[in-house]
C-alpha cells in the first residue's frame, strides 16, 4: 500500500504563494486516484480542494480555481499543489490523499477522514491579513 509524506507547507501573507509536495512510497502514485484535502479545525471532516485522475483529469473546489494548480510527477513519484494568491481562508492542515477511485466526486465536498483509505500526515498552512 501507498504511504504519502507532505511538505511546503508555512506561513504567508495574503496574496503570497506556496507550493505543497506529497511524496509517496510503498507503490506508486500512477495506480491511484490522488488529490489534496484540507482541514479546519484538527478532528473535523476534510474538505476536497483538488483532485486528478489516473487519466490526468483534474477538478478543483469552487473556491480555488484559477489559483491552485494539482500535477503529478509520476517519475519521481510525487504530488504537488501551487497555491497561488493565498486567502486568509486558506488557512487549514492540507492533506495529501490517495484512493483506488476517482477522487474528483468529492472536491468541494466535506468528507470524513475514513472515506479515503490513504492519507499523509499533514502539512499546516497559515494566511495572515
Amino acid at each position: 500500500q501507498v504511504q504519502l509524506v507532505e511538505s511546503g507547507g508555512g506561513k504567508v501573507q495574503s496574496g503570497g504563494s506556496l507550493r505543497l509536495s506529497c511524496e509517496a512510497s510503498g507503490d506508486t502514485i500512477s495506480n491511484y486516484a490522488m488529490g489534496w484535502f484540507r482541514q479546519v479545525p484538527s478532528g473535523e471532516p476534510r474538505e476536497g480542494v483538488a483532485a486528478i485522475d489516473r487519466d490526468g483529469t483534474t477538478k478543483y473546489a469552487d473556491s480555488v480555481k484559477g489559483r491552485f494548480t494539482i500535477s503529478q510527477d509520476n517519475a519521481k513519484n510525487a504530488l504537488y499543489l501551487e497555491m497561488n494568491n493565498l486567502k486568509p481562508e486558506d488557512t487549514a492542515m492540507y492533506y495529501c490523499a490517495a484512493d483506488s477511485d476517482t477522487l474528483a466526486v468529492v472536491v468541494g465536498v466535506l468528507i470524513p477522514p475514513g472515506n479515503v483509505p490513504y492519507w499523509g500526515q499533514g502539512t499546516q498552512v497559515t494566511v495572515s491579513a
